[in-house]
């Protein structure tokens, strides 16, 4: 996977100018390989132990094989980017269940990033789950889907211990119909450390296949490989009654509104009930995880956490920018791609003006 816009032996020299990227991920790396390539000094940050964000720790080995894009981040280290890793910016800030499973060795303050840079790109995702806000989500057995894909990734390429991971076995139940659903359905039932403690993995999704943000395609190849897809279901409640880890479920129908994308689910009244499950596993979508709070550093937040940024990418304090999922919210990795290459394109023009 090509980060880099040039080869690595025709940087230019003598610009002088120096950027900081925060954020390994698809959006940071692609911006460090287009102002790398024009003579910026480029120094990326990142709380995980190695560069990729995403692309190394958050997707299956089998969606995105990983030898590629260490490939691409190596030429970037040839070509002079530097990496400082296992580093959080702005330890005050939590990122919930990710700051233990991660556990960055040192933090830095943002604010001394600014200063210490003529430019500053924030391209730090969206890394935490969001909560179901049903009875019994926070039970032991219960958990959110990307921290359990990004904790086996770190323990599956020897960053950290396996004890950070869920120890699965029986039945499992995923809740979600997108990429991190996917993931989270097809890992226990394709890695050697789950499948063979694995009795059956069953996809919860609250639409049916053709709405799922995986698309029907997907849908059915993890259906192939051996999950079993509850359509128009949604669990209300997780418990535990007489030793067992029961969760209760409502069937949904959909219902078309106008001007609205997608049907709205809708409960049927009565059509509740409940399955046993050995654990449970949440993926209904990742908040951004901005390195900061709202005004923090002169830097704005929407309501939704979204750094706000204008049409050239720049936030509301000058001379930092953001892109990718931090600035538009999950996406896939295309849009987050071009969200930091343009944001390089961006920054290069503001620093040509100063």
């Amino acid at each position: 996977m090509k980060f880099l816009r040039c080869k690595p032996d025709q940087v230019p020299t003598g610009v002088g100018k120096k950027v900081a990227i925060i954020g390994a991920g698809t959006a940071g790396l692609g911006a460090a390989g287009i102002l790398r390539c024009k003579g910026y000094q480029v120094t990326v940050y990142d709380m995980l132990p190695e560069p990729g964000g995403m692309l190394i720790f958050g997707i299956h080995v089998f969606r995105i094989p990983k030898p590629p894009v260490r490939e691409g981040v190596k030429e970037l280290m040839d070509a002079g980017v530097e990496f400082v890793l296992n580093t959080k910016i702005n330890a005050n800030i939590s990122y919930g269940i990710m700051d233990k499973i991660i556990s960055p060795k040192q933090s830095i303050d943002l604010e001394d990033i600014i200063k210490e840079h003529d430019a500053t790109l924030i391209a730090t995702g969206t890394w935490e789950s969001n909560k179901m806000n049903v009875k019994g989500e926070d039970l032991p057995w219960v958990f959110p889907s990307m921290e359990f894909i990004v904790a086996t990734h770190l323990a599956k390429f020897g960053y950290r211990p396996w004890d950070i991971v869920p120890n699965l076995s029986g039945k499992i139940l995923v809740i979600g119909g997108g990429y991190t659903a996917e993931d989270a359905a097809y890992i226990p039932i394709t890695y050697d450390e789950f499948k063979n403690k694995i009795s059956k993995v069953v996809l919860s999704y609250r639409r049916s296949k053709k709405e799922a943000p995986m698309g029907v395609m997907e849908m059915n190849n993890i259906e192939a490989a051996g999950v079993e897809i509850w359509e128009l279901t949604v669990p209300t409640e997780f418990k535990e009654v007489n030793g067992k880890r029961i969760v209760r479920l409502i069937r949904n129908q959909l219902v078309h509104a106008p001007g609205e994308k997608r049907p709205k689910p809708v409960p049927i009244p009565g059509s509740d009930f409940e399955a046993e499950f050995n654990y449970a596993s949440k993926a209904v979508g990742e908040r951004p995880t901005a390195p900061l709070t709202n005004n923090c550093c002169g830097i704005t937040l929407t309501d939704w956490g979204t750094i706000v940024t204008d049409k050239n990418l720049m936030t509301t304090r000058k001379g930092v920018f953001a892109a990718g999922d931090v600035v538009h919210g999950p996406s896939q990795l295309g849009p987050a791609l071009k969200s930091g290459m343009d944001a390089a394109n961006a920054i290069m023009k503001y620093l040509s003006n100063i």
